[in-house]
């Protein structure tokens, strides 16, 4: 039997390449994403215990000397710090989430690109099919018309 052959397969192959690119595209900046808002979390949980740490030196009766108010004084540029530090994560962040929404619209389009290939190959393979088919019958119409033709080959029917 013949095989089908569709001539479009090295545009469906390229079509599969290019959306695989864009999903390792996609799952890196998600790992990105991943990796800033788990920062993040750990800076927000350093700032936390920064600030509690302060307010605990700062409370009444945790004394005032000389080298307290060095040590608050120290534990108030950390926080300062922290925060500058989420901030630019943030800002990371945020840099990260619009190149991810772009990447996963460029990844919907490689996707859409790829299926209307493959959608065009399903009909193609179908036509293939009902082409078979029709061969098949008019084969048999053809054995028909010639076996109605020749009586003697009527005659060795059981």
């Amino acid at each position: 039997m013949a095989r089908f052959r569709f001539t479009l397969e090295p545009v469906l192959e390229m079509r599969r390449r290019e959306e695989r690119e864009h999903q390792r595209r996609v799952a890196e900046l998600e790992r990105q994403r991943l990796d800033i808002e788990a920062q993040v979390e750990r800076h927000e949980s350093m700032l936390s215990a920064e600030r509690g740490d302060l307010r605990d030196r700062l409370a009444p009766g945790a004394g005032s000397s000389g080298t307290a108010f060095a040590a608050v004084r120290a534990q108030a540029a950390a926080s300062v710090d922290a925060v500058r530090r989420l901030r630019r994560l943030a800002l990371d962040l945020s840099g990260v989430m619009e190149r991810l929404a772009r990447a996963r619209s460029e990844l919907a389009h490689a996707a859409a690109r790829r299926k209307a290939v493959e959608l065009l190959r399903e009909r193609r393979f179908a036509e293939w099919l009902a082409d078979g088919a029709r061969r098949e019958q008019a084969g048999q119409d053809d054995l028909s018309t010639m076996r109605a033709g020749r009586p003697e080959l009527n005659e060795l029917k059981p």
